[in-house]
């Protein structure tokens, strides 16, 4: 079983906040596709990260889905699609092997 996870942004680069419309085609697409999703929207999670000299901030949300089979090539591709749809140069995706108990 994986469990991939979508960090996406609340704001573009302008840092005028998204439209909810991007948030719920995600949330329909993924739940659709996987029958199901888990999305952490109720407090925005800081994201830190170091560039050059000095650090940027940004507010995200996660979206996580559960899956028997992780395709790199469809996430791949997805990513992509995300990147173009929230004009982003890079969304992180990231999954990881898991064990239900």
């Amino acid at each position: 079983m994986h469990l991939v996870q979508i960090l996406l942004p609340l704001y573009d680069n302008a840092g005028k906040r998204l439209r909810q419309k991007l948030y719920d085609d995600v949330k329909g697409e993924l739940s659709k596709k996987f029958g199901g999703l888990t999305a952490y929207t109720r407090s925005p999670a800081e994201g830190l990260w170091k560039r050059k000299s000095h650090t940027q901030r940004e507010d995200i949300i996660v979206y996580e889905v559960m899956t028997q089979v992780r395709s790199a090539s469809w996430w791949r591709r997805y990513r992509k699609e995300l990147e173009s749809r929230f004009k982003q140069s890079e969304i992180i995706v990231r999954a990881q092997s898991i064990v239900l108990l």
